[in-house]
């Protein structure tokens, strides 16, 4: 089990795989305190100062206990700030929930708790049109790494994860 504590840490830094990653599939289980916010950054490069300024990150949010309101495309299981999940599929803060994304060439799928939550294809006009929209419209190529680093997010927030397991494919 992996914690990542909410309070008393000086110097934060995300955990992020040695190798790199181009078709997988991704298991793992996290949960969060009240009120917490986190994610999972995949195919990222060490381009930038941080990992997410690379690559999409797999949302991991409070649904429930978020303080402010959340655009859907903030809710736990979405490709952040790109594709909102189809549905809220996350358990309460404090209760583990069970996480795959599945990524086979520019194909990928996030599931959450047994729910496909969000499909979506890199580069189709789609996929452009929402970039332009997103905060990562002026970072040139962000999102369109074939592989890259999987990281464990540390947004300064009680986070855990266990269960983590990678497949190639």
């Amino acid at each position: 089990e992996i914690y990542c504590k909410e309070k008393d840490v000086k110097h934060r830094a995300d955990l992020i795989t040695k190798e790199e990653f181009g078709d997988f599939e991704f298991a793992f289980d996290w949960k969060l305190i009240k009120a917490a916010n986190s994610g999972l950054v995949y195919r990222a490069n060490e381009v930038h100062g941080a990992a997410y300024e690379s690559a999409s990150e797999y949302q991991l949010i409070d649904d429930i206990g978020y303080p402010g309101k959340l655009e859907n495309w903030q809710n736990s299981g979405a490709d952040y700030d790109m594709h909102p999940p189809v549905k809220i599929a996350s358990k309460p803060a404090g209760e583990y929930n069970h996480s795959v994304i599945k990524a086979k060439g520019k194909h990928i799928e996030h599931w959450l708790n047994g729910v496909k939550v969000a499909d979506y294809e890199i580069g189709t006009p789609e996929w452009f049109a929402l970039r332009e929209k997103s905060k990562w419209k002026d970072i040139k190529g962000w999102g369109e790494n074939a592989k890259g680093h999987i990281c464990l997010q540390d947004h300064g927030s009680g986070v855990w994860f266990k269960n983590i397991k990678i497949r190639k494919m």
